[in-house]
């Protein structure tokens, strides 16, 4: 064998330690929407009114997750899952987003956590993957909009962390906030369904805000490892010698990246986001000592990435609805293969995304707490055979190891999804789990990516 080939037939090793995992989202896999106590969400809303979700479908039953826990923990120990994140239903701990305490609600996740704990799982528990009760939605208040909910959201973490905190690790407060502001309050793709800009960007305040008050909480709490996770893309003009196509692709990299990360991380809004601010008349909603508040020191900074953008200026073309300010921009089809989401398969993506947010904000350790692939998957003789996912995952484990071999400073990986799960506005139409899920029946069923996952997990090595 030539010294080449010898060096291609090595494994890659990751460092001692590294997390492997996997995610889930309570209100995509619990089920038991109304069962001992749990309030209404916007999300139980959304999925009622005509037309907003794939046929028809709504988190009610979801992979029954809230009486099948145990099964799915067995499942997640079998599978090599070291740690596993999942989320806490706010409405199913505090019905109203405020006021009582919901004992039965927290009894679940304590369950849930006890049952982790006897598997050798360790829990990372996410306080806001996108279920705000609805009473904060509704009856005149204003969700994310109003400023009311971040000190609400910051109350509901304290009784969460006071039950849970001594066995609960690592705690993240926000999943994707640029998802819960833009795609609920601007493009009206996601609960509640607004189409509002000015309501967007003082929804991205006051969740960055509520972030902020949560975090002081758990601190409070004694919370060993805090948290926030985001979504976040590499942002690439057509043609990079083009300023023009520069400029549009930071404005982009401005509403999707920038806008959360320098708050928390540099304790400041960039001018140009804060000009965004300004011109749909969010301004007011950032007032003195938020910024502060927002830019507490955090553990670990979680990363969720599932493709690039491209992006190219454009006279004329319409700012698209995700990205209020975007006019004169227009994204570019990328060449290569997709997803059955129509996402662009592109590991380097994710590789350039870890090495930039470690030379643009340095002693940030970071985590890929989600990253996985929707496909058409079929279950067949007894199993679901899955070749496309297990490449998806190969190629981007790769990316990881070349940003850690590069000098990033990532702690770990955790594949979305653990189940095949309610995908938001695609309903069950959509699979992304390691783990066939029979929506009938709730068998489970280990696709070939699982079982291939799990001996990355246990070897630590590609």
């Amino acid at each position: 064998m030539s010294e080449q080939m010898a060096v291609a037939a090595r494994p890659l090793r990751f460092p001692e330690g590294f997390r492997w995992g996997a995610a889930t989202a309570a209100y995509q896999i619990e089920g038991a929407a109304t069962e001992d106590g749990r309030g209404p969400s916007i999300w139980d809303s959304f999925a009622r009114a005509d037309g907003r979700v794939f046929g028809g479908h709504t988190g009610d039953v979801a992979c029954d997750h809230y009486r099948r826990y145990r099964e799915d923990v067995a499942l997640m120990a079998e599978l090599g899952i070291g740690t596993y994140r999942f989320s806490i239903a706010w409405p199913r701990v505090k019905p109203d987003g405020t006021g009582p305490v919901n004992v039965r609600g927290l009894d679940f996740y304590d369950r849930l956590v006890d049952e982790l704990l006897a598997h050798g799982i360790a829990p990372m528990a996410t306080l806001y993957h996108w279920d705000l009760p609805l009473a904060l939605q509704s009856h005149g208040r204003g969700g994310w909009g109003d400023r009311d909910t971040a000190a609400h959201f910051a109350e509901y973490a304290a009784v969460t962390a006071a039950r849970l905190g001594d066995r609960v690790g690592t705690w993240t407060t926000l999943n994707e906030p640029w998802v819960s502001a833009f795609l609920g309050y601007a493009s009206g793709d996601h609960a509640p369904g607004h189409t509002d800009n000015r309501t967007a960007f003082r929804a991205a305040h006051h969740l960055l805000l509520g972030h902020g008050l949560a975090a002081q909480a758990l601190r409070a709490a004694g919370v060993r490892e805090l948290s926030l996770t985001v979504n976040l893309a590499r942002v690439s003009p057509e043609d990079p010698a083009d300023p023009h196509d520069v400029a549009a692709a930071w404005r982009v990299d401005g509403v999707l990246n920038r806008i959360f990360l320098d708050p928390v991380l540099r304790g400041r809004y960039p001018l140009d986001m804060l000009g965004l601010f300004e011109r749909f008349g969010a301004a007011d909603a950032i007032a003195d000592g938020d910024l502060a508040v927002i830019a507490a020191p955090i553990d670990l900074l979680g990363i969720n990435y599932y493709q690039p953008a491209l992006v190219r200026a454009q006279v004329g073309s319409p700012a698209h609805p995700m990205y209020p300010g975007s006019e004169g921009v227009a994204f570019v089809p990328q060449p290569g293969p997709v997803t059955d989401m129509g996402w662009t398969v592109d590991p380097t993506g994710l590789s350039d995304l870890l090495l930039r947010l470690s030379q643009d904000y340095p002693g940030t350790p970071l985590m890929v707490t989600e990253n996985g692939a929707a496909y058409a998957d079929e279950l067949s003789g007894g199993r679901v055979a899955d070749p496309d996912r297990i490449a998806y995952f190969d190629g981007h484990l790769r990316a990881v190891h070349a940003a850690l071999s590069a000098g990033a400073d990532v702690r770990g990986y955790l594949a979305w999804s653990l189940l095949d799960n309610f995908e938001w506005a695609f309903g069950y139409d959509k699979r992304f789990g390691l783990v066939y899920v029979d929506y009938e029946t709730q068998r489970r069923l280990p696709k070939d990516s699982a079982l291939w996952y799990r001996d990355v997990t246990r070897a630590n090595a590609l």
